[in-house]
Protein backbone atom coordinates (compact mmCIF):
# COMPACT_ATOMS: atom_id res chain seq x y z
CA UNK A 1 0.00 0.00 0.00
CA UNK A 2 1.24 3.78 -0.38
CA UNK A 3 2.24 5.70 2.48
CA UNK A 4 0.56 7.15 5.64
CA UNK A 5 -1.75 9.83 4.05
CA UNK A 6 -0.36 11.96 7.51
CA UNK A 7 2.94 12.09 5.49
CA UNK A 8 1.70 12.79 2.41
CA UNK A 9 4.00 16.32 2.83
CA UNK A 10 7.20 13.38 1.98
CA UNK A 11 5.45 12.46 -1.21
CA UNK A 12 5.34 16.10 -1.99
CA UNK A 13 9.55 16.87 -1.38
CA UNK A 14 9.30 18.10 2.40
CA UNK A 15 12.21 16.49 4.42
CA UNK A 16 10.89 14.49 7.23
CA UNK A 17 13.90 15.59 9.41
CA UNK A 18 14.74 18.98 9.93
CA UNK A 19 17.67 21.07 9.12
CA UNK A 20 20.08 20.51 6.21
CA UNK A 21 22.06 17.20 6.76
CA UNK A 22 24.70 14.99 4.33
CA UNK A 23 23.41 11.81 4.09
CA UNK A 24 24.09 8.68 2.19
CA UNK A 25 20.48 7.72 0.53
CA UNK A 26 19.01 4.66 -0.72
CA UNK A 27 16.04 3.83 -2.33
CA UNK A 28 13.63 0.41 -1.41
CA UNK A 29 10.55 0.51 -3.08
CA UNK A 30 9.19 -1.75 -0.90
CA UNK A 31 9.98 -4.99 1.77
CA UNK A 32 11.15 -6.90 -0.83
CA UNK A 33 13.60 -4.41 -1.67
CA UNK A 34 14.44 -2.99 1.75
CA UNK A 35 15.37 -6.17 3.63
CA UNK A 36 18.07 -6.77 0.84
CA UNK A 37 19.51 -2.90 2.25
CA UNK A 38 20.23 -3.66 6.26
CA UNK A 39 23.51 -4.68 6.13
CA UNK A 40 24.83 -2.01 3.94
CA UNK A 41 22.80 0.49 5.87
CA UNK A 42 24.20 -1.01 9.08
CA UNK A 43 28.09 -1.05 7.90
CA UNK A 44 27.87 2.93 7.22
CA UNK A 45 25.52 3.44 9.96
CA UNK A 46 28.80 2.47 12.00
CA UNK A 47 31.21 4.15 10.27
CA UNK A 48 29.64 7.84 11.06
CA UNK A 49 27.62 7.95 8.06
CA UNK A 50 23.66 9.47 8.60
CA UNK A 51 21.45 7.16 6.06
CA UNK A 52 18.35 8.41 4.61
CA UNK A 53 15.91 5.55 3.01
CA UNK A 54 13.11 6.13 1.01
CA UNK A 55 10.63 3.61 0.18
CA UNK A 56 7.49 4.11 -1.91
CA UNK A 57 4.51 1.52 0.30
CA UNK A 58 3.69 1.77 3.92
CA UNK A 59 4.47 -1.96 4.03
CA UNK A 60 8.36 -1.07 3.41
CA UNK A 61 8.30 1.87 5.82
CA UNK A 62 6.96 0.21 8.91
CA UNK A 63 9.74 -2.61 8.25
CA UNK A 64 12.39 -0.19 8.31
CA UNK A 65 10.99 1.55 11.65
CA UNK A 66 11.04 -2.01 13.26
CA UNK A 67 14.61 -3.05 11.48
CA UNK A 68 16.80 -0.29 10.65
CA UNK A 69 16.29 2.05 13.73
CA UNK A 70 20.19 4.01 12.70
CA UNK A 71 18.91 5.41 9.70
CA UNK A 72 15.78 8.41 8.72
CA UNK A 73 12.92 6.88 6.80
CA UNK A 74 11.40 9.28 4.25
CA UNK A 75 8.14 8.22 1.44
CA UNK A 76 10.00 8.98 -1.61
CA UNK A 77 8.61 11.92 -3.39
CA UNK A 78 6.20 11.61 -6.62
CA UNK A 79 8.03 11.80 -10.03
CA UNK A 80 6.58 15.34 -10.14
CA UNK A 81 9.15 18.51 -10.97
CA UNK A 82 8.27 19.91 -7.71
CA UNK A 83 8.70 17.06 -5.67
CA UNK A 84 11.73 15.65 -6.94
CA UNK A 85 13.24 19.73 -6.46
CA UNK A 86 12.08 19.98 -3.42
CA UNK A 87 13.29 16.76 -2.17
CA UNK A 88 16.47 17.08 -3.49
CA UNK A 89 17.32 20.78 -2.11
CA UNK A 90 16.16 19.31 1.17
CA UNK A 91 19.09 16.69 1.51
CA UNK A 92 22.71 16.84 0.92
CA UNK A 93 23.25 13.41 -0.98
CA UNK A 94 26.49 12.26 -1.05
CA UNK A 95 25.59 9.39 -2.76
CA UNK A 96 22.37 7.59 -4.37
CA UNK A 97 22.09 4.02 -4.36
CA UNK A 98 18.45 2.28 -5.79
CA UNK A 99 17.74 -1.24 -5.27
CA UNK A 100 16.98 -3.64 -8.37
CA UNK A 101 15.22 -0.95 -10.11
CA UNK A 102 11.97 0.31 -12.16
CA UNK A 103 12.95 3.99 -10.64
CA UNK A 104 10.99 7.12 -11.79
CA UNK A 105 12.52 8.53 -14.29
CA UNK A 106 12.33 12.68 -13.47
CA UNK A 107 14.21 11.89 -10.18
CA UNK A 108 16.86 9.77 -11.48
CA UNK A 109 17.73 12.18 -14.04
CA UNK A 110 17.33 14.76 -11.34
CA UNK A 111 20.13 13.31 -9.16
CA UNK A 112 22.44 12.81 -12.13
CA UNK A 113 21.59 16.27 -13.55
CA UNK A 114 23.09 17.16 -9.98
CA UNK A 115 26.09 15.42 -10.33
CA UNK A 116 25.13 12.96 -7.00
CA UNK A 117 27.38 9.75 -7.26
CA UNK A 118 24.68 7.02 -8.48
CA UNK A 119 24.36 2.91 -8.31
CA UNK A 120 21.99 0.63 -8.72
CA UNK A 121 22.24 -2.45 -6.83
CA UNK A 122 20.95 -6.10 -7.50
CA UNK A 123 19.36 -5.41 -10.95
CA UNK A 124 16.83 -7.91 -11.80
CA UNK A 125 15.00 -8.56 -14.65
CA UNK A 126 12.43 -5.82 -15.47
CA UNK A 127 9.48 -5.99 -17.98
CA UNK A 128 9.16 -1.97 -18.07
CA UNK A 129 12.94 -1.93 -18.99
CA UNK A 130 12.02 -4.52 -22.04
CA UNK A 131 9.00 -2.00 -23.04
CA UNK A 132 11.07 0.93 -23.01
CA UNK A 133 14.64 0.01 -24.05
CA UNK A 134 15.71 3.47 -24.92
CA UNK A 135 14.08 5.00 -22.00
CA UNK A 136 16.05 2.99 -19.64
CA UNK A 137 19.67 2.84 -21.92
CA UNK A 138 19.50 7.02 -21.72
CA UNK A 139 19.01 6.58 -17.96
CA UNK A 140 21.42 3.64 -16.91
CA UNK A 141 23.93 5.41 -18.85
CA UNK A 142 23.73 7.97 -16.48
CA UNK A 143 24.33 5.53 -13.45
CA UNK A 144 28.30 5.52 -11.64
CA UNK A 145 27.36 1.81 -11.10
CA UNK A 146 25.18 -1.18 -11.81
CA UNK A 147 25.58 -4.22 -9.78
CA UNK A 148 23.44 -6.82 -11.82
CA UNK A 149 22.42 -10.59 -9.76
CA UNK A 150 23.14 -12.61 -12.60
CA UNK A 151 25.05 -12.76 -15.44
CA UNK A 152 21.32 -13.09 -17.51
CA UNK A 153 20.55 -9.76 -16.24
CA UNK A 154 23.71 -7.71 -17.28
CA UNK A 155 23.63 -9.17 -20.49
CA UNK A 156 20.47 -7.35 -20.91
CA UNK A 157 21.75 -4.24 -19.64
CA UNK A 158 24.34 -4.77 -21.79
CA UNK A 159 22.08 -4.50 -24.66
CA UNK A 160 20.97 -1.64 -24.21
CA UNK A 161 23.70 -0.02 -24.86
CA UNK A 162 25.00 1.01 -21.14
CA UNK A 163 29.27 0.64 -21.41
CA UNK A 164 30.34 -2.71 -19.83
CA UNK A 165 32.51 -0.21 -17.54
CA UNK A 166 29.48 0.61 -15.22
CA UNK A 167 28.41 -2.97 -14.58
CA UNK A 168 29.47 -5.49 -12.58
CA UNK A 169 27.72 -9.48 -11.65
CA UNK A 170 27.60 -10.22 -7.88
CA UNK A 171 25.93 -12.70 -5.75
CA UNK A 172 21.96 -11.46 -5.10
CA UNK A 173 22.09 -9.11 -2.31
CA UNK A 174 19.08 -10.78 -0.85
CA UNK A 175 21.60 -14.13 0.44
CA UNK A 176 23.57 -11.27 2.55
CA UNK A 177 20.05 -10.65 4.60
CA UNK A 178 20.18 -11.82 7.92
CA UNK A 179 19.38 -15.17 8.51
CA UNK A 180 15.55 -15.90 10.07
CA UNK A 181 15.36 -15.45 13.90
CA UNK A 182 13.04 -17.82 15.80
CA UNK A 183 12.39 -18.78 19.53
CA UNK A 184 14.71 -21.85 20.36
CA UNK A 185 12.28 -23.03 23.00
CA UNK A 186 9.80 -23.58 20.05
CA UNK A 187 11.65 -25.96 17.88
CA UNK A 188 13.20 -27.47 20.94
CA UNK A 189 9.06 -28.50 21.89
CA UNK A 190 8.11 -29.20 18.49
CA UNK A 191 11.41 -31.62 17.57
CA UNK A 192 10.52 -33.46 20.70
CA UNK A 193 6.91 -33.81 19.75
CA UNK A 194 7.75 -34.89 16.02
CA UNK A 195 10.77 -37.37 17.46
CA UNK A 196 11.72 -39.78 14.54
CA UNK A 197 8.43 -39.10 12.49
CA UNK A 198 9.10 -38.05 8.63
CA UNK A 199 7.93 -34.90 8.23
CA UNK A 200 7.58 -31.98 5.33
CA UNK A 201 6.79 -28.68 5.40
CA UNK A 202 4.67 -26.56 2.54
CA UNK A 203 6.00 -22.76 3.37
CA UNK A 204 4.45 -19.62 2.43
CA UNK A 205 1.54 -21.48 0.82
CA UNK A 206 -1.22 -19.49 -1.14
CA UNK A 207 -5.04 -20.40 -1.59
CA UNK A 208 -3.15 -22.13 -5.39
CA UNK A 209 -1.43 -24.22 -3.54
CA UNK A 210 -3.53 -25.52 -0.95
CA UNK A 211 -5.16 -28.37 -2.54
CA UNK A 212 -2.27 -29.34 -4.54
CA UNK A 213 -0.43 -30.07 -1.34
CA UNK A 214 -2.85 -31.55 0.97
CA UNK A 215 -3.29 -34.08 -2.32
CA UNK A 216 0.12 -34.18 -2.23
CA UNK A 217 0.48 -35.55 1.58
CA UNK A 218 -2.39 -37.84 0.61
CA UNK A 219 0.10 -39.93 -1.58
CA UNK A 220 2.76 -39.40 1.09
CA UNK A 221 0.68 -41.05 4.02
CA UNK A 222 -0.41 -43.78 1.79
CA UNK A 223 3.10 -44.88 1.43
CA UNK A 224 3.88 -43.91 5.19
CA UNK A 225 1.17 -43.58 6.91
CA UNK A 226 3.25 -41.87 9.86
CA UNK A 227 4.34 -38.98 7.62
CA UNK A 228 3.66 -35.91 9.21
CA UNK A 229 3.07 -32.33 7.25
CA UNK A 230 3.60 -28.57 8.31
CA UNK A 231 1.99 -26.05 6.39
CA UNK A 232 3.26 -22.32 7.29
CA UNK A 233 0.68 -20.42 4.85
CA UNK A 234 1.72 -17.11 3.50
CA UNK A 235 -1.08 -15.20 5.12
CA UNK A 236 -2.32 -16.88 8.63
CA UNK A 237 -5.86 -15.97 7.80
CA UNK A 238 -5.54 -18.82 5.36
CA UNK A 239 -5.35 -21.38 8.87
CA UNK A 240 -9.31 -21.91 9.22
CA UNK A 241 -9.98 -22.49 5.50
CA UNK A 242 -7.06 -25.22 5.45
CA UNK A 243 -7.36 -27.13 8.44
CA UNK A 244 -11.35 -27.12 6.55
CA UNK A 245 -10.03 -28.78 3.70
CA UNK A 246 -7.43 -31.24 5.76
CA UNK A 247 -10.63 -32.48 7.66
CA UNK A 248 -12.25 -32.96 4.64
CA UNK A 249 -9.81 -35.28 3.59
CA UNK A 250 -9.85 -36.95 6.38
CA UNK A 251 -6.55 -36.22 8.10
CA UNK A 252 -6.04 -35.56 11.93
CA UNK A 253 -5.36 -31.91 12.23
CA UNK A 254 -3.88 -29.20 14.79
CA UNK A 255 -3.84 -25.70 14.16
CA UNK A 256 -1.12 -23.55 16.09
CA UNK A 257 -2.99 -20.66 16.15
CA UNK A 258 -5.57 -22.47 18.16
CA UNK A 259 -3.10 -24.07 20.52
CA UNK A 260 -3.76 -27.32 18.96
CA UNK A 261 -1.62 -30.06 20.25
CA UNK A 262 0.91 -31.94 17.44
CA UNK A 263 0.06 -35.94 18.97
CA UNK A 264 1.64 -38.62 18.03
CA UNK A 265 -0.99 -38.99 15.41
CA UNK A 266 -1.32 -35.91 14.00
CA UNK A 267 -0.42 -35.47 9.94
CA UNK A 268 -1.36 -31.86 9.25
CA UNK A 269 -0.30 -29.37 11.65
CA UNK A 270 -0.94 -26.19 10.44
CA UNK A 271 1.69 -23.35 11.41
CA UNK A 272 -0.64 -20.04 10.61
CA UNK A 273 1.23 -17.82 13.10
CA UNK A 274 3.81 -15.15 12.47
CA UNK A 275 7.80 -14.91 13.30
CA UNK A 276 8.50 -18.59 13.40
CA UNK A 277 9.19 -19.74 9.67
CA UNK A 278 12.77 -20.62 11.18
CA UNK A 279 11.29 -23.02 13.14
CA UNK A 280 9.76 -25.14 10.70
CA UNK A 281 12.69 -24.68 8.01
CA UNK A 282 14.82 -26.12 10.66
CA UNK A 283 12.48 -28.65 11.60
CA UNK A 284 11.89 -30.26 7.96
CA UNK A 285 14.43 -31.94 6.15
CA UNK A 286 12.24 -31.63 2.84
CA UNK A 287 10.34 -28.04 2.02
CA UNK A 288 7.79 -26.96 -0.65
CA UNK A 289 7.61 -23.50 -1.25
CA UNK A 290 4.57 -21.96 -2.42
CA UNK A 291 3.01 -19.22 -4.42
CA UNK A 292 4.55 -21.48 -7.21
CA UNK A 293 1.74 -22.99 -9.24
CA UNK A 294 -0.53 -19.90 -9.28
CA UNK A 295 -0.29 -16.41 -10.65
CA UNK A 296 2.08 -15.10 -7.11
CA UNK A 297 5.45 -15.65 -9.20
CA UNK A 298 7.19 -17.96 -6.05
CA UNK A 299 8.81 -17.14 -3.15
CA UNK A 300 12.60 -16.34 -1.93
CA UNK A 301 14.17 -19.68 -1.93
CA UNK A 302 17.53 -18.02 0.37
CA UNK A 303 15.59 -18.20 3.33
CA UNK A 304 14.93 -21.81 3.50
CA UNK A 305 18.44 -22.88 1.74
CA UNK A 306 20.46 -21.26 4.53
CA UNK A 307 18.80 -23.77 6.86
CA UNK A 308 19.58 -26.62 4.92
CA UNK A 309 16.40 -27.59 3.67
CA UNK A 310 15.84 -29.51 0.41
CA UNK A 311 13.96 -27.30 -1.97
CA UNK A 312 10.53 -28.13 -4.14
CA UNK A 313 8.79 -25.61 -6.31
CA UNK A 314 6.09 -25.05 -8.43
CA UNK A 315 7.57 -24.16 -12.37
CA UNK A 316 5.87 -20.52 -11.75
CA UNK A 317 8.39 -18.32 -10.07
CA UNK A 318 8.99 -15.30 -12.20
CA UNK A 319 9.91 -13.08 -9.33
CA UNK A 320 12.84 -15.39 -8.00
CA UNK A 321 13.91 -16.77 -11.37
CA UNK A 322 17.57 -15.98 -10.84
CA UNK A 323 17.48 -17.14 -7.29
CA UNK A 324 15.79 -20.96 -8.21
CA UNK A 325 18.25 -20.93 -11.41
CA UNK A 326 21.29 -20.64 -9.20
CA UNK A 327 19.63 -23.12 -6.51
CA UNK A 328 19.09 -25.12 -9.05
CA UNK A 329 22.07 -25.34 -10.96
CA UNK A 330 23.86 -26.16 -7.16
CA UNK A 331 21.52 -28.98 -6.42
CA UNK A 332 19.25 -27.93 -3.68
CA UNK A 333 16.55 -27.53 -5.65
CA UNK A 334 14.06 -29.35 -7.99
CA UNK A 335 10.97 -27.96 -9.90
CA UNK A 336 7.63 -29.94 -9.42
CA UNK A 337 6.57 -29.51 -13.33
CA UNK A 338 3.23 -30.49 -12.39
CA UNK A 339 0.85 -30.82 -9.20
CA UNK A 340 0.26 -34.36 -9.47
CA UNK A 341 4.21 -35.10 -9.23
CA UNK A 342 4.47 -33.36 -5.55
CA UNK A 343 4.02 -36.34 -3.91
CA UNK A 344 6.25 -38.76 -5.29
CA UNK A 345 8.79 -36.28 -5.49
CA UNK A 346 8.37 -35.63 -1.38
CA UNK A 347 8.10 -39.37 -1.29
CA UNK A 348 11.19 -39.80 -2.97
CA UNK A 349 13.36 -37.33 -1.33
CA UNK A 350 12.59 -38.97 2.34
CA UNK A 351 12.98 -42.35 1.15
CA UNK A 352 16.57 -42.10 -0.86
CA UNK A 353 18.24 -39.51 1.57
CA UNK A 354 18.23 -37.50 -1.04
CA UNK A 355 16.91 -34.54 0.77
CA UNK A 356 20.22 -34.67 3.17
CA UNK A 357 22.44 -33.78 0.05
CA UNK A 358 20.17 -31.43 -1.53
CA UNK A 359 20.10 -29.26 1.65
CA UNK A 360 24.07 -29.67 2.49
CA UNK A 361 23.98 -28.14 -1.44
CA UNK A 362 21.82 -25.47 -0.46
CA UNK A 363 23.77 -24.74 2.37
CA UNK A 364 27.79 -24.57 0.34
CA UNK A 365 25.84 -22.23 -2.08
CA UNK A 366 24.46 -19.92 0.94
CA UNK A 367 28.18 -19.86 2.32
CA UNK A 368 30.01 -19.30 -1.00
CA UNK A 369 27.78 -16.22 -2.26
CA UNK A 370 28.26 -14.32 1.39
CA UNK A 371 31.50 -12.91 -0.09
CA UNK A 372 28.96 -10.76 -2.46
CA UNK A 373 28.09 -7.95 0.74
CA UNK A 374 31.82 -7.38 1.11
CA UNK A 375 32.79 -6.78 -2.53
CA UNK A 376 29.44 -4.40 -2.76
CA UNK A 377 30.28 -2.35 0.05
CA UNK A 378 33.81 -2.28 -1.37
CA UNK A 379 32.50 -1.15 -4.79
CA UNK A 380 29.99 1.26 -3.41
CA UNK A 381 33.07 2.91 -1.29
CA UNK A 382 35.70 3.06 -4.50
CA UNK A 383 33.28 4.02 -7.31
CA UNK A 384 30.77 6.48 -5.33
CA UNK A 385 33.40 8.06 -2.87
CA UNK A 386 31.56 7.41 0.20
Amino acid sequence: MGADPQRFGERLGHPSHNGQVSVIWFHAASLGEVAQIRPLTHHFAQRGQTVLVTTTTQAGADWVAKNLPAVIHQFVPMDTAHAVDRFLSAWSVDAAIFVEGDFSPRLTLAVQERGIPLALLNARHSRTRERLPAVFAALLTGFDLITCRSETVASSIRALGVPEGLLRVLPDLRIAAQKLSYPEDALTALRTQIGSRPVWLAASTHQSDESIVLDAHQAVTGANPNALLIVAPRHPMRGAPLESGARARGFNVARRAENGSLLHDTQVYIADTLGELGVFFSLAPVTFLGGSFGDEGGHNPYEPASFGTALLTGPRVKNFADAFDALCHAGAVEIVQTPGELGPQVMSLLQTGKAQSMGAAGQRFMNASETGLTDTIDLLTETLGI
